[in-house]
Parts: structure tokens; sequence; C-alpha cells
């Protein structure tokens, strides 16, 4: 679909109450079919390659408030005047900023693993802390690594090899990003703060936080839950930032739950 200028990638499936799916920073729509697979069982659940990433257009530069644009373009494009909307991290900060900029669009929220502000990306915040462990690594070694360290302690080892050969298949359909593409991408996260604005949301909303997440801490949840009126947090005891891989039946379970009460 062209969306204000660019060409997104926009994945349609099932019958029934509209619900948009947004992915994580550098990834993209392919991560969400498990759950696009069983939500299109009892929803039409629309899911969008974020612009800078996997199969939309990537500029050179975007901004926070064009990915939050680019989904109520969608919503306009496909005459949707209200929805259910669920962000995962990144995708999680263009959720808040579309059920806070419209808030009468959108009826039931879900932020997993979220935060509200930041005055970089998480993963450029966790690059910077581990500069010395960084230093002379590829593009490619340093997303190995921010991979390695963002699942829980009790993760077993087939989930994080399962998770590293995903990307690796990722890379070779073309779908990662490059150092320049990954680097726009992080850049249009930098200094943002939905704080003020959370009250403003009318949505029924579920905030889901992983125990151990090191990129968007648990402190990070609760405080959405608590700005966001009326907001329910569930934390996931064995999850760090990759819930939908450490934990994904209980995930899954909490969502459609959520959704379908």
């Amino acid at each position: 679909m062209q969306i204000n200028g660019v060409n997104l990638n926009v994945q349609r499936t099932g019958k029934g109450q509209p619900v948009i799916m947004l992915h994580g920073l550098t990834s993209n729509l392919t991560a969400l079919q498990p759950e696009m697979e069983q939500l299109s069982q009892s929803f039409e659940v629309i899911a969008i390659d974020s612009r800078g990433h996997g199969r939309s257009d990537k500029p050179s530069h975007y901004t926070l408030q064009d990915h939050i644009d680019d989904v109520l373009g969608v919503m306009d494009a496909l005459n949707l005047p209200g929805v259910f909307l669920i962000g995962t991290s990144a995708g999680s900060y263009i959720a808040q900023g579309v059920a806070s900029q419209q808030p009468g669009r959108v009826h039931k929220l879900v932020l997993v693993v979220p935060k509200s502000n930041g005055k970089t990306s998480s993963v450029a915040r966790f690059i910077a802390e581990h500069a010395e462990e960084v230093r002379g690594l590829s593009h490619d070694e340093i997303q190995a690594l921010v991979l390695s360290h963002i699942f829980a302690p009790s993760t077993p080892e087939s989930i994080r090899s399962a998770q590293a050969e995903w990307s690796r298949k990722q890379a070779e359909q073309g779908l990662t990003l490059d150092a320049q593409q990954a680097d726009a991408a992080s850049q249009a996260l930098a200094g943002f703060d939905f704080r003020p604005v959370l009250p403003q949301i009318t949505a029924q909303t579920l905030v889901i936080s992983g125990r151990h997440d090191i990129l968007n801490l648990v402190a990070e949840g609760e405080l959405i839950a608590e700005l966001i009126p009326n907001a329910r947090l569930e934390i996931l005891e064995q999850s760090g930032h990759l819930p939908n891989v450490e934990e994904p039946k209980r995930l899954l379970d909490l969502v459609e739950g959520f959704l379908k009460s």
C-alpha cells in the first residue's frame, strides 16, 4: 500500500474485528506469524512492515511520528474507524502514539515489552553501555551480541539457537537491515516521551513485560500501566525481551483472552 508517499508491506488475514499488529525495531511482520495465525481464527489481523523495515520502503530518514502517521494512514485506506492495536517493543511506542493522538479509534490496546520514553532506542542504549565489548565488531556481529543478551537466564539453548537460525534465514531472504538502515531505524526512536499523554488513552489496555528484559525493564511497563487509566499489567516471569519465543503460549493466551473479553 502507498501510504504517506511510502510503499508499505501490509498483510491481512482472517475476518472479524480488525486487529493491527506492529513489530519491533529492525524486525518485520514475519516475526508475528504465529500470533497472526492464531488470532486470525477470530479476528481480521492486519500486520504492517514499518517504513524502513521488512519489505516496506526504506527512506534514509524518518521519525516516530512518521510511523504513527503510517498506521493511521493504513487505517484510513482500509476504512477502519476503530481497531484493536498490538505493538511489541518499538511497535509499542508507535501504538502509544496512535492511541494517545486518536484515542477514539483504538478500542483495545496491547503493549508488549514497552517503554514510554527514551533518549535513544533501547538497542542503541545497550550498545553504548557495552562500548568496550562491541569495539571492532561488524554490524552483524553487534546484532548477534545484542541477541545473545536479551533472553531470560532460564531460556533454554534450543530457543536461543532457533532464534539465531531464524535471524540467519532472515538475512538470506534479504529481510535484515544493513548498518545504515538500522541506524536510520534507531534514530527514528530517539528522544520520545509519551508520559504526558498516556492519561489521554481511553482504550482498554493490557501491558505485558518480561521479568528479565534488559532493554525495556519491568519498571517501564509498571509506569505505563500506572499512567494509562485502568490499564492491566502482566509480567512474564520466564521472559526477557522476546516473550513471543520464550513464553509463546503464555503470551498468546494473555493477548487472545484480553481481546476476546
